[in-house]
């Protein structure tokens, strides 16, 4: 092979960080991703920008935070003035491609403003993120042209006008009948789709025939799995791979009900929390879900067999992370959003194969770090300039190196929960459904527009059960985390059209531009 660099950037969607062996879950079995920190670094304190898919992938792509970046939840599009990664890639002469999933949607209003049309080169870049699609595939509904699979389940026997419905996201009930993936309670049946005809399998094999087809060719990809995402139904043999016992016990209490925070309360009035509040949910859901993360383990194994054999692991930075987590019952709650360590908190595992990493090989890193250092991170790596008047992340070489390095001691995140039905419960408007957190060692604070605070103190309450926002004993601590809060969100990087350098050229300049105002 040559000594050209790649990088091969997985992410998982909706893995929670404890729903793996490394990260100490007792009875789930990920060899291939335990095997993937013993040769890299893994970051036990990782956290997204965002519990929501959309907003929190926009920061890993842009390496900003949603409240500069824009695209504050998933029916929010990522305005055509963002930078992404692939357009940095792009003007040092490389691409950036894609197989699987981005939720990048697109800035229609912005493409027309500009008089461009999806039929341009740049039109299609920027509506795809700055993506060169393998194959995209968000795994929420029936896959349209931009995807290959549905012509390839067809190929393969699921003969049907949505076989993804029909057959990817049901289930073979009882009686032998199908059943809908999207109803929670057949999740305990097997997909009618064959494992090797499965989401996951299909979007690997897109990944391995990429590899293959570029050789010696320097390559960026993005492989990005729509699983243990919903609809939670597995195939066999992974459907039933675990049993209710061999899952975490559930994190909630019946007091966090009682006195609840507003917001929170009606978030316990989605149908998916009122449905993970059941014991019969949480008891047929989560083997399922933990099933998904074996196969994508499996798969995963059967990538970096490829890559050992065609000694692409010698010259390929590997990030793995997720997009966020899933709540699955805990705090009586079903999907993400919320600030609690469940959601926000993911895995992140980074491979770098160059000499200066073999010190770190193997460690466990637990300094916090964040969505928006992914991007500088693979700049960096790749020899790249950083746009640092845009980037509000940190190159994450310096750790992965062991180099000395002043680094955060907190990290944010944020929400708009203007789409959701918490909005009307809570007679909020599309302009103050909104919030912010910070997250230091031993606190999380989360400010809401119009709500009380909240406040936990992680280390007398590292299940975030006891609610400290209106306390008037830690009245300093509330304090002293909005002001946390302010500094960062005065600091945001809104200045993105000229960069540091040229506001020092242009610095008291007036004069070399002919102008001499303020003369006697």
């Amino acid at each position: 092979m040559s000594s050209a660099k790649n990088v091969l950037f997985i992410m998982a969607d909706q893995l929670r960080a404890d729903h793996l062996a490394c990260y100490g879950h007792p009875f789930i079995r990920t060899p291939n991703i335990d095997a993937l920190a013993k040769r890299g670094v893994q970051f036990e304190r990782a956290f997204v920008n965002s519990g929501v898919c959309g907003p929190s992938r926009m920061s890993y792509y842009t390496g900003r935070y949603p409240s500069t970046h824009g695209a504050t939840w998933n029916r929010v599009p990522l305005s055509v003035g963002e930078m992404t990664l692939g357009e940095y890639l792009r003007a040092s002469g490389r691409k950036l491609v894609l197989a699987g999933k981005t939720h990048v949607m697109v800035d229609h209003a912005g493409l027309e403003r500009l008089a461009l049309d999806g039929g341009s080169e740049l039109g299609r870049l920027l509506s795809n993120g700055g993506f060169e699609e393998i194959d995209r595939y968000d795994g929420h509904h029936e896959p349209g042209e931009e995807s290959g699979y549905p012509a390839y389940l067809r190929r393969h026997g699921y003969v049907s006008n949505d076989p993804w419905t029909d057959f990817v996201i049901s289930a073979r009930g009882p009686d032998g009948q199908s059943v809908s993936g999207w109803h929670m309670r057949n999740a305990q049946y097997p997909s009618l789709v064959q494992e090797a005809h499965s989401e996951t399998a299909y979007m690997t094999d897109q990944a391995m025939q990429f590899m293959q087809q570029e050789g010696d060719q320097p390559w960026v990809m993005h492989l990005s799995y729509v699983k243990p995402h919903w609809p939670y139904i597995a195939p066999a043999p992974y459907h039933a791979m675990y049993s209710p016992d061999q899952c975490l016990p559930v994190v909630r209490n019946e007091d966090e009900k009682h006195n609840a925070h507003p917001v929170l309360a009606a978030y316990r009035q989605h149908e998916e929390s009122i449905s993970f509040s059941m014991d019969e949910c949480i008891r047929t859901v989560r083997p399922a879900y933990q099933g998904l993360i074996t196969q994508l383990d499996d798969h995963l194994g059967r990538l970096f067999e490829h890559m050992e054999r065609t000694g692409l692991m010698d010259n390929t930075l590997i990030v793995f992370t997720a997009d966020h987590g899933d709540f699955l019952g805990d705090h009586w709650l079903g999907e993400k959003e919320l600030f609690y360590d469940t959601v926000q908190r993911v895995p992140m595992i980074v491979v770098d194969p160059s000499a200066e990493a073999d010190a770190t090989r193997g460690s466990i890193e637990s300094r916090m770090v964040e969505s928006v250092d992914i991007l500088p991170t693979i700049l960096a790596w790749l020899g790249q300039p950083l746009p640092t008047h845009r980037l509000e992340g940190h190159s994450l070489l310096p750790i992965l190196r062991g180099q000395p390095i002043e680094w955060r001691d907190c990290v944010f995140s944020e929400l708009d929960y203007s789409y959701r039905l918490s909005r009307l419960l809570t007679e909020k408007t599309p302009k103050n459904a909104r919030a912010w957190s910070v997250r230091t060692d031993q606190w999380r604070y989360v400010y809401w527009l119009d709500e009380p605070e909240q406040l936990y103190d992680l280390h007398a309450d590292p299940n975030q059960f006891h609610d400290l926002g209106q306390d008037p004993a830690y009245a300093t601590v509330r304090n002293e985390c909005r002001e946390r809060l302010l500094t960062w969100f005065a600091g945001l990087k809104r200045r993105t059209t000229v960069s540091y350098e040229a506001v020092d050229r242009g610095t008291n300049a007036y004069k070399k531009a002919g102008v001499f105002f303020g003369q006697w």
